[in-house]
């Protein structure tokens, strides 16, 4: 699982089991779960999500 790390460390290893895609529509990245499917959350402050596989 990912970890934020301390200050100025950054994030250790990457998200699983998640991706995220860019939805044209809306103009936002969405993160979806990879077992189901499923839609989980929408990035409204702009940008991709951090340490979350990009989709294309």
């Amino acid at each position: 699982m990912a970890k934020n790390g301390g200050p100025g460390k950054g994030r250790h290893g990457s998200v699983k089991g998640r991706t995220q895609s860019y939805n044209p529509r809306t103009g936002m990245w969405t993160k979806s779960n990879t077992a189901t499917g499923r839609f989980m959350d929408t990035k409204t402050s702009g940008g991709p999500f951090k340490g979350v596989t990009r989709k294309h």
